[in-house]
Order: structure tokens, then C-alpha cells, then sequence
């Protein structure tokens, strides 16, 4: 099962088509899981039905055999129900993408040996069967910097001993396999080397209800605790040490994955604006809240953003399918987050305020839309480190190494 994976994106692929299939239903429980702070495991059943579990997995493997623009075109639909529910097939996506899309020559040339290979199949055909991956990878205090993790990993009866606490992990009580970077135990000569690890759930991680917060409430992000013994092919990459590597090398799969996400909230906030403004009628406007030139020019402004949003993320989808991981293309992954965080909460905020004080009621629409949307810039890359990285490469120097702080 060595053979060379296929170029991603296969001819047949829609994935606004097969996200269309499942967005009103999401949307109609989007409410109720903002207000339970969880991810309603009809929206988990829904996706695996359509499909969009194994988007991105290899035909050969059983999936769809889509490439990045095929998950920004489902997850911008997607989106437009539920962002938090994007945002947890989002995670799922950006592991199995993430596998999917690296070349086995690449691969090999970063050490991995070819019993990986076959341990990569096997987990891409089973999410192609409906298995759910969970992102355990940020923790209190260190967010989502890998150089800065304190869960740690020692090698243990042919295996890995992995310890520690992630939080945010969104998804997590569905959980049917997690995805979890550590760190190398501090009593060995390694103790700076990070590495992936897919940890099955059973026995020894335990999912603590702790979610609450300002928006995305519906991905249900707790807290998980570890403290697991896992088989050595549980190693991502089949070797210790390749997380940074990865990250620095392709880094669409964690920053840009999240853009178009925040895309499809930003339009879903300004549709909702729409239909509200349009419908909003007062004495002396008959025609609506529509007629205020002020409340058009909001609008205006809203739709030329999310249109140059739109087109930012189509480029950066085109050249991630076309040319991973090369420092053009690189560019505009880091461009893509950092204008879908900004535009994302802008357009909300501005639709919110041209709408008026009646859609910040809890439970309109709207005031789920604003909070979901603030949370894009905060979102790993935040906006800041995006902007810092896109700065330095413009002023001639190397963002990876030139940085005062390791971005990851």
C-alpha cells in the first residue's frame, strides 16, 4: 500500500454540493447548540452520511478524493447554517488533508520509514467510513504554540506513555479518535522535540465538560486529560519530531483550513442582515430599515469585503491544490486567515449595529452570528501572528526564522 496518493482533487468532487445536502438541517439545530455549549451528534451523523468525513480521503481509500478548494467550497456552505459545526468537520479535515495531501516522496524525505504508509491508509480509510477526528492540540496557557505544550510523551513497552491536558478540543465528547501533539519527556535528551500522535478513545482519556465561552459554542470544545499508553504506529509519520517541520513547511492545513470557515459566517451574517433589514418596517419607513442610505452603505461596504474574501480564499485553495507548501503559495494561506478573521468579525459587527439593538437579543440569529464571527480573528494564527509573519516575508526576511517568538 505504498502507492504514490493521487493528485487530490478528483474531477467528480463537489463539495458545496454534498454540504448542501446537510446544511438545513444543521441549521435548524444551530440555536439550541449555542445555548448547550455542545455539538449535537445529529450534525456529526448528518456529515458522516453525506460523506464530508472522508472529503478529502483518496478514492482508492474509499473517499471522495477532494483537495483543499473542494473543503473551502463545503465549508463556506456549510458555514451558513451552523460556523461551529464548519468549524468541527474544519479540525477533522485539516488531519486528514493534512495526511492526504503530503507526497510520500516529501514524507520520506522528512524520515518517515514505510511502515507508515500503510498505518496512513488504514486511518484514511476508516474516516472515509465515518471515523471522527478530534484536534487535541491547544492548552491553557500555551494556546495552540507546540514549542510552548507541557503534555509530554515518553517511550514506554514498545510504545508511547502520553500525559497532559489539551483544552479546546472541538468535538471532543464525539470523539472517535484524537489527534494529540506532545512533547518529548523532560528526562530525555529530546525534551524540545514535538510530535502527533492518534490516540483512540477508551481508556485513559477522559473528556471534561468544561466548555464555555463567548462564541463557537456549538463545537463543544472541553477539555480532554490524558494519561494513555498508545502502540508505536499510534506516531504520526512513523518518527518522533516532524510536527514543526510540518507546520513550517505546509501550514495551510493549520491556519488557512480555518478562513473559509470565517468566510461563510461573515455571509451568513450579512444574509441574516439582509432579511432583517428588508424586513424591518417602522412608522415612516415603509419600506424597511432599507431606506436609510446610512444602513445601505453598511451593506455596501459588507458585500465588496466578503466578495474580496471570497476571492482571497479561492486563490489560496487554487495554489495549495496546484502548489503545497512553496513560498508563493504560502503567502496567501497566511493572507487568507488573516483578511477571513478581520473581515468575518467586521462585517458582523457592522451588520449588527446597522440592524440595531433588537438582534442582540440572546437567541436572534444575528447575536450567534457576532459572537461565532469575533472568534475567527482569535483563532490560531490569530490575526496578529498572521499580519507579523506576512510583514516580515515582505520586508526580505524569513518569517520562520527570523521571528523574535517561535510561531508554533
Amino acid at each position: 500500500m505504498n502507492a504514490t496518493i493521487p493528485a487530490p482533487r478528483g474531477p467528480a468532487v463537489d463539495g458545496a454540493r454534498l454540504a448542501g445536502e446537510v446544511v438545513d438541517a444543521i441549521a435548524a439545530r444551530a440555536g439550541a447548540a449555542d445555548r448547550d455549549g455542545e455539538l449535537p451528534v445529529a450534525d456529526l451523523d448528518d456529515l458522516r452520511a453525506a460523506g464530508l468525513l472522508g472529503l478529502l480521503v483518496p478514492a482508492r481509500l474509499g473517499g471522495s478524493g477532494g483537495g483543499f478548494a473542494d473543503w473551502a467550497d463545503a465549508a463556506r456552505v456549510l458555514a451558513a447554517g451552523s460556523g461551529a459545526t464548519a468549524l468541527v468537520l474544519n479540525m477533522h479535515t485539516s488531519v486528514v488533508g493534512a495526511l492526504a495531501g503530503t507526497p510520500d516522496g516529501l514524507a520520506r524525505a522528512m524520515g518517515a520509514p514505510e511502515s507508515f504508509f500503510a498505518a496512513r491508509d488504514r486511518m484514511l480509510a476508516r474516516a472515509a467510513a465515518g471515523e471522527f477526528i478530534a484536534v487535541a492540540m491547544s492548552e491553557r496557557g500555551a494556546g495552540s504554540r507546540l514549542s510552548e505544550l507541557r503534555t509530554r510523551y515518553r517511550r514506554e513497552d514498545g510504545g508511547y506513555r502520553i500525559t497532559g491536558v489539551k483544552s479546546f478540543c472541538s468535538g471532543a465528547s464525539h470523539a472517535d479518535v484524537y489527534f494529540v501533539a506532545a512533547r518529548a519527556d523532560d528526562s530525555t535528551p529530546d525534551a524540545a522535540r514535538v510530535s502527533h500522535f492518534l490516540v483512540p478513545r477508551g481508556a485513559g482519556v477522559r473528556v471534561e465538560p468544561t466548555w464555555d465561552t463567548l462564541g463557537m459554542r456549538g463545537t463543544g470544545s472541553h477539555d480532554v486529560r490524558l494519561d494513555v499508553l498508545v502502540p508505536a504506529e499510534a506516531l504520526v509519520g512513523g518518527v518522533e519530531g516532524l510536527s514543526m517541520l510540518v507546520a513550517q513547511v505546509m501550514p495551510q492545513w493549520l491556519v488557512a483550513s480555518y478562513a473559509a470557515v470565517y468566510a461563510g459566517v461573515g455571509r451568513a451574517a450579512f444574509d441574516a442582515g439582509v432579511a432583517y433589514a428588508r424586513a424591518r418596517r417602522t412608522a415612516g419607513m415603509p419600506g424597511g430599515l432599507a431606506e436609510l442610505p446610512a444602513v445601505r452603505a453598511r451593506f455596501g461596504h459588507a458585500d465588496a469585503a466578503l466578495a474580496a474574501l471570497d476571492a482571497v480564499v479561492d486563490e489560496c485553495a487554487r495554489r495549495v491544490d496546484a502548489d503545497p507548501g512553496s513560498a508563493s503559495t504560502n503567502r496567501w494561506v497566511w493572507r487568507a486567515k488573516l483578511l477571513a478573521g478581520r473581515t468575518a468579525q467586521d462585517v458582523a459587527a457592522s451588520v449588527v449595529e446597522a440592524c440595531g439593538t433588537a438582534v442582540t437579543r440572546r437567541g436572534h440569529p444575528l447575536e450567534r452570528l457576532y459572537r461565532d464571527a469575533r472568534c475567527g480573528s482569535l483563532q490560531p494564527a490569530t490575526t496578529d501572528v498572521c499580519a507579523d509573519w506576512l510583514g516580515l516575508a515582505a520586508l526580505g526576511g524569513d518569517p520562520e526564522a527570523d521571528a523574535d517568538a517561535a510561531r508554533w
